[in-house]
């Protein structure tokens, strides 16, 4: 920096000192000067122009001056400016940006740390953006009674007048109860689009932190920020999360979350009026939440979203239904009817599936078959043809198969055989599916002992075909499936003759605050010889009721596993064709015909009075089922 303010303004051509001292003697060297140990000066090039240069002495050279005046050269001297104030400025002010640059760092680093800790009180709550796309009740289908609820909230909201002229107070509260999956943070979703106020969206999980005191600052600032924006919703997702009972003490460590629970209590119904809030909260553990969050004037309602039944399955598959090309060929009554037991998030699953599988095929609408496959592929797991199975294996399971479809089609209380098939799915290696002709709400003896039945069809059709030395490991499932039905018949539903109508055993609940770590046996040594007498007795007396239908229908048997080995999947169609469910019923409506009207009233007699109450109560109950042949680990 200092040779800027002191070399000459004209720029120069650097040149060797050794090179100098040869142009010196050659005589090309004009008016030199020089200042200090810097040489400054002009090559003559005879009639080129003169070009000037620049060398450094390298240590002091006593033979200089005698060489210049020796060889006649102009030269003379100067003296190097001198800026003291520059030159301790030049010196320090590194040293001075080192030290900025490292406080300005340690001071973002303390502000942060100190903005941070301030904002651990603060509440994460998202404040609905009115820009935002809206769901509104239109996108929510499935849960009508769930709708109804919630809109009588909404309506107050909207005009709160009506009902303080009749004295009415609506609930501060509002639990959204039901399994995963079933919508209810979209229904929530759906109050925001729908109310027209300011809405608040908090997990539970947001609230306690590792900080002491932080939950129940965050649960005093969300209700701050709720005042302000009166009137407003408060929604809080998985409330379980801060919400369960207080006071078991089974782990330690709960204080933190008692405190926010204890202060959500009091921001809920304490001594200060929250005028105009409201707050909806979700959750599918109702049991283990705290006794003193569900009584009256806290969440004032409990609002089931349950699983859909078939209308609901059929609305809900409209809504998602809209956002794809569908094929004139897509009923979605029949896929509604097909997937008993599915919720929302299942069905918008579904959905998706078979759009992915439409465009994999390179199809510009989505049909019907996708729409299977997709089901197959949610219900039963993806296709495994890559796996390596033995013809002989192929044909166990073939017979496997046949067994549980052909009693599927001949017990009289059994689900209807919708499908089987051959190709392992998942952990299986065949399936067999039952869908029920109705949702089923209540499952009578008659149902039950079909279904175990139903369980022990594959193990009965193995040892009939190839032997009791040849069973194989493939009715795993089928086994534990079937011993837990019948444990459920003898211990919960009071179904064993001997037993009588008691239940025996406290039912096994959750380890939770506040719930039994240990199943407790409230009943004597004998008595538990004679449950696993009734369970032995039933999965027995099933196994053989299996063995003696297959036995008097072999051929069937045959000619199914047969079928299923050529073609690997079977529907419903073909499967009745084989056992000839239909020529029955075609046979049965020609002699219904050409007795006439008496002799069909007596048949109806006939029927009402050989089906048992069970048995007609039977038509209204849930879902169907599989029966597969599992892979052993």
């Amino acid at each position: 920096m200092m040779f800027m303010f002191n070399k000459p303004k004209e720029s120069y051509q650097e040149i060797d000192y050794s090179y100098f001292i040869q142009l010196v003697k050659d005589g090309k060297v004009q008016k030199l000067r020089i200042v200090d140990k810097d040489i400054y000066g002009y090559i003559s090039g005879g009639d080129s122009p003169l070009i000037s240069f620049h060398t450094i002495i390298p240590y002091n050279d006593p033979q200089l001056i005698p060489t210049l005046l020796k060889h006649d050269v102009e030269f003379k001297g100067g003296v190097k400016k001198n800026y003291p104030f520059l030159n301790a400025l030049i010196s320090i002010v590194p040293w001075i940006l080192i030290l900025g640059v490292f406080w300005f760092i340690m001071l973002r680093q303390i502000q942060g740390t100190s903005n941070k800790a301030l904002s651990f009180g603060k509440s994460r709550a998202r404040l609905a953006s009115d820009s935002a796309k809206k769901v509104t009740f239109k996108d929510v289908a499935g849960v009508e009674e769930a709708k109804e609820e919630l809109k009588e909230v909404i309506d107050y909201l909207k005009d709160p007048g009506k009902y303080k002229k009749m004295g009415a107070k609506i609930p501060k509260g509002l639990l959204l109860v039901g399994p995963p999956g079933t919508g209810k943070t979209l229904l929530a979703k759906a109050i925001a689009g729908e109310a027209g106020v300011p809405f608040f969206s908090m997990s539970g999980s947001d609230f306690v932190e590792m900080f002491v005191g932080v939950g129940a600052s965050r649960v005093r600032d969300l209700f701050d920020q709720g005042k302000k924006h009166a009137p407003c919703i408060i929604f809080i997702d998985e409330l379980d999360a801060v919400g369960r009972v207080r006071g078991a003490g089974y782990g330690g460590g709960h204080d933190e979350r008692e405190q926010t629970l204890n202060q959500l209590l009091v921001e809920m119904d304490g001594f200060e009026e929250n005028e105009g809030i409201i707050v909806v909260a979700a959750t599918n553990r109702p049991d283990v939440l705290d006794p003193a969050l569900l009584r009256p004037g806290r969440f004032d309602r409990q609002v089931v979203v349950d699983i859909p039944d078939v209308k609901g399955r059929e609305g809900i598959l409209k809504v998602h239904a809209q956002k794809i090309p569908l094929a004139k060929s897509v009923n979605l009554k029949v896929i509604a009817r097909g997937t008993p037991g599915f919720s929302g998030a299942d069905l918008a699953n579904l959905v998706n599936e078979a759009a992915l599988l439409a465009a994999r095929r390179n199809k510009k609408k989505v049909g019907m078959e996708e729409f299977e496959f997709a089901k197959d592929k949610v219900l039963m797991g993806p296709e495994r043809r890559s796996i390596v199975i033995s013809e002989e294996e192929k044909r166990i399971t073939a017979y496997h198969e046949a067994g549980h479809a052909l009693l599927g089609m001949k017990l009289p209380n059994a689900d209807p055989v919708h499908k089987m098939t051959i190709i392992p799915r998942g952990l299986s290696l065949g399936i067999t599916q039952s869908l029920p002709e109705n949702e089923k709400h209540n499952l009578t003896k008659a149902y039950l002992l079909d279904q175990l039945t139903l369980l022990m069809g594959g193990r009965a059709a193995e040892e009939i075909i190839f032997g009791e030395g040849s069973i194989t490991t493939g009715a795993q499932n089928d086994i534990e499936r079937a011993t837990k039905l019948a444990r459920r018949m003898v211990c919960e539903w009071g179904m064993s003759e001997k037993l009588g109508p008691l239940q025996y055993g406290q039912k096994e609940e959750p380890i939770f605050i506040g719930k039994e770590i240990a199943r407790h046996k409230d009943y004597s040594e004998i008595t538990s010889q004679l449950i696993d007498e009734e369970i032995r007795n039933f999965v027995e007396g099933s196994y053989e009721k299996a063995k003696d239908i297959l036995l008097k229908n072999r051929d069937i048997l045959e000619k199914l596993a047969t079928r299923l080995l050529e073609k690997e999947v079977l529907d419903r169609k073909e499967i009745e064709k084989i056992v000839g469910i239909e020529k029955k019923t075609k046979q049965k409506k020609v002699k219904a015909k050409e007795t006439g009207k008496i002799e069909k009233e007596k048949v109806q007699k006939e029927s009402t009075s050989k089906s048992s109450p069970a048995e007609k109560s039977e038509e209204k109950q849930p879902v169907g089922n599989l029966t597969m042949r599992k892979k052993s680990s």
